[in-house]
Order: structure tokens, then sequence, then C-alpha cells
């Protein structure tokens, strides 16, 4: 099943989406987004745990 995640998910007006094969890809592509584009953001343990619950499979 493919993963999927997206800025509008977490509630963001960003159009930022990504999909993948494994929870590991996702997230390192999240972490490189966020990085990049929200930096406001800080990714705290629960904040990835918060990320991680907006995962979706398709």
């Amino acid at each position: 099943m493919t993963k999927t995640i997206s800025c509008k998910d977490a509630g963001k007006d960003c159009t930022w989406s990504a999909s993948t094969e494994t929870e590991e890809e996702l997230m390192s592509l999240v972490t490189k987004h966020v990085l990049a584009e929200h930096k406001e953001i800080e990714l705290t343990s629960e904040n990835i745990l918060n990320i991680k619950s907006l995962i979706q499979e398709k």
C-alpha cells in the first residue's frame, strides 16, 4: 500500500504532498519539506508522532 501525506492534512495552507511505499521514506520527505518550508515547526518527538498519525494508506 502507498503511504501519503499532505500539508493540508495538518491544516497548513500549503499544496505540498508526497506518496511513498514506506513510512521511513515518507518521513524523510516530510522532514526535508518541513526544514525547507516550515521553519516555524520544530520536529520534536511529539510533533513527529502527530505527523505520523496523519499518514494515510491508499
